[in-house]
């Protein structure tokens, strides 16, 4: 007979417990599966972002309004610039396009900011017919189908946040060839209806956007991905292709092989964000932590913004940024904090009403220093160029989900800061989550993996943007842009704590049969008498006290890098109980030395903070500011986000050049002719009001 064991629960300081399953399930409307719509008028009482106020009325209205002649066959670099006012294409952008205009199939893995969305949406204009986008997120549909329409582009989606009535006028624009783009979700591409649809017009092409969704063991698999293959079957004359930001080597080839695109020509074009600095901090007081990070970094406060001296140049622009929590509870006390702390913070979770939830994804589109706390149920869709930090507050699952997430600061290619707090408790939470997990073996096998990773990426005292590269099988130099580099970590020789600490979790078990969590066994070799030491005893073991040299915040460093290097392991008791492992023989016996790291947070000058002003003449600061402020005006008239009226690129392009004519204006890089004639004679005007610069 085996001996018997009963685990003891360690202590609310070992592990938290404030953590949901259903909390990484994002909310339907916002994220998806589509809701299909089951009658004439179902699916207009669930609409998803900025969907309520679009009928078809207004749907006729804004694909009469398009300015832009249809421009079939023409020539794509003039597209690029009549449409979107740019001089050049980046990168393999001009390949894929021609690749897709020849009517060959495409997969392109390019990085969030590398500009995907274009390698679709010029060959859409210039190929007869309408592209198809299929799309896993509505919100990600209506913000693309703004953006489009804003410049002249005919677009439009078909989901669940319409009517029947407007269905109907999407569907006979599409009919009639009146549109360039048509989004659908793939959930509604599934169905036999929308293919026949589709049969009953032309299409120019299809576009997998998001592609890595239908890798079934990635952190953002949808079912309805995997039926795609049959386009190429029903539809074998209509170019294809598949876009992701986040693939590695095995999910480009599930994307590969379940999509059968076998015959494509790949693009694979470097992962690296050198826009972004990554940052990686121990966990200690993590709210307090991110309001300084906040603060001196990056926003004014709430209540210093009315302080500033209208037409002066500021240090700090406000800042918008997305802070990233595992848990609802997590969010809503995070806001909260930082709200109190002056900054213009607002929670999103799945557990927050549709509505709600618009209204908050609206004022973070639309204005600039708004923060927002959010479960990862939050940001894929959201295409706001200006992000300037994302912040982890809580340990990514996976380097991907952390990869992904990140990318969704700096879209505009200016700096930003990828900010991640981590603690010992993060790892034991993350084990704990796996060894509860309701799949096989093989799938827990898999996370844990995906976890190993994300921890060789947070405890490595070489280059953060090596690690990160090097997991999508992408080699590079050490970037001098991360905390990494910036500030190199020093290390030490802690074999002998290492020892220590796995001595007594030995004896523990050997000795006694007991198991504990962290932070019983510092205490433990702290000597710190406490009632669960003399409840057990645990003062008379042989490492009592030995570990005193080291304080308990060291000893919890210690702890969590023991078991990011495997020589420590979490027990799947459920209690967050920790527990050798094979490797740990070779410390214990002394064949194996342990270098740690001294984790001690300190501050990584960042180029990101003064991005807005570094890039302009001292002269041109106060035009700058008059037109960001006539933009946000702009913004709240028609409704939409800012960014849809100038960008900041092109905001500091006319605030240096201070054109006069339209024909100047025109020059600028980001005026297409739609916006030069939607917003031209205002922004001019702008420019003829402000004060002459003085020599």
């Amino acid at each position: 007979m085996p001996e018997s064991f009963e685990p003891v629960p360690p202590d609310s300081a070992d592990w938290g417990t404030d953590w949901n399953p259903d909390e990484l399930l994002p909310p339907e409307d916002d994220y998806g599966p589509e809701l299909l719509p089951s009658g004439p008028s179902a699916g207009a009482a669930d609409r998803g972002p900025r969907g309520a106020d679009r009928g078809p009325d207004r749907f006729e209205a804004e694909l009469e309004r398009a300015s832009i002649p249809r421009m079939v066959g023409a020539d794509p670099l003039e597209v690029l610039r009549t449409v979107w006012g740019y001089d050049g294409y980046r990168g393999d952008q001009a390949a894929v396009i021609d690749r897709l205009i020849a009517g060959g199939d495409a997969v392109v893995l390019m990085p969030t900011g590398g500009g995907k969305s274009l390698c679709y949406q010029v060959p859409s204009i210039v190929r007869e017919g309408t592209g198809i986008v299929i799309s896993p997120l509505i919100a990600l549909m209506h913000d693309q189908v703004e953006a489009l329409n804003a410049v002249g582009v005919r677009a439009a989606f078909l989901n669940s946040t319409q009517d029947a009535a407007e269905r109907a006028s999407v569907e006979r624009a599409y009919q009639r060839g009146e549109l360039d783009l048509l989004y659908v979700a793939p959930e509604r591409l599934a169905s036999e209806q929308t293919k026949q649809l589709l049969s009953r017009g032309t299409i120019a092409l299809f576009a997998i956007d998001e592609a890595h969704c239908v890798s079934q063991w990635g952190h953002d698999f949808r079912p309805d991905y995997l039926g795609l293959s049959e386009l190429a079957q029903r539809w074998p004359d209509v170019p294809r292709i598949a876009l992701t930001a986040t693939a590695t080597d095995a999910t480009h080839r599930e994307i590969t092989e379940r999509l059968a695109l076998q015959s494509a020509e790949h693009f694979v074009a470097s992962f690296d964000r050198p826009n972004i600095q990554y940052r990686i901090v121990e966990k200690n007081e993590v709210r307090r932590q991110l309001v300084s990070f906040i603060k001196n970094e990056f926003a004014l406060p709430v209540r210093e913004r009315a302080e500033r001296v209208e037409g002066q140049p500021t240090e700090r622009l406000p800042a918008s940024g997305i802070v990233y929590a595992l848990s609802r509870k997590t969010v809503e006390q995070t806001a909260e904090h930082l709200r109190q702390n002056g900054i213009d913070a607002m929670p999103y979770h799945a557990g927050l009403d549709a509505g709600t939830r618009a209204r908050t994804q609206s004022r973070f589109l639309r204005e600039d220093g708004v923060v927002i706390v959010a479960t990862i149920a939050f940001g894929m869709g959201i295409d706001k160029p200006d992000v300037r930090f994302v912040a982890h507050i809580d340990l990514p699952k996976s380097v991907e989900g952390y990869y992904q997430e990140t990318g969704r600061a700096g879209r505009d290619g200016e700096p930003a800061v990828a900010w991640l707090a981590y603690g010992l408790q993060d790892v034991v939470q993350q084990r704990r989550m796996i060894d509860e997990s309701p799949g096989d073996l093989a799938h827990r096998r898999r996370m844990s993996a995906h976890l190993d990773a994300m921890l060789a990426l947070c405890e490595t005292v070489h280059c953060r943007r090596q690690n990160l590269l090097q997991y999508f099988g992408q080699a590079s130099d050490a970037c001098g842009n991360c905390d990494t580099c910036l500030n190199p970590p020093e290390t030490w020789d802690g074999t002998v704590a290492a020892q220590k600490l796995l001595s007594t979790v030995v004896r523990l078990k050997r000795e006694r049969n007991q198991r504990f969590g962290a932070g019983h066994l510092v205490d433990i070799l702290r000597g710190k008498r406490t009632p669960r030491v003399d409840q057990y005893g645990h003062d008379t073991i042989s490492t009592w006290g030995i570990g005193d040299d080291l304080s308990e915040q060291q000893w919890r460093g210690v702890v969590r890098q023991l078991l990011a290097l495997g020589l420590l392991a979490v027990n799947d008791d459920g209690y967050g109980t920790l527990a050798i492992t094979p490797a740990s023989a070779e410390v214990l016996n002394g064949d194996r030395q342990v270098l740690l790291r001294h984790q001690v947070e300190r501050v990584t000058k960042s180029r990101a903070s003064k991005a807005s002003v570094e890039a302009l003449p001292d002269a041109a600061h106060p035009l700058f500011e008059a037109l960001r402020a006539w933009r946000a005006e702009q913004a709240r008239e028609q409704g939409v986000p800012a960014y849809i009226v100038f960008g900041d690129a092109t905001l500091r392009g006319v605030a240096s050049r201070r054109p006069t004519t339209l024909d100047e204006l025109a020059q600028v890089s980001g005026v297409g002719a739609k916006t030069l004639e939607t917003y031209g004679e205002d922004a001019l005007a702008v420019v003829a009001a402000a004060p002459a610069p003085t020599a």
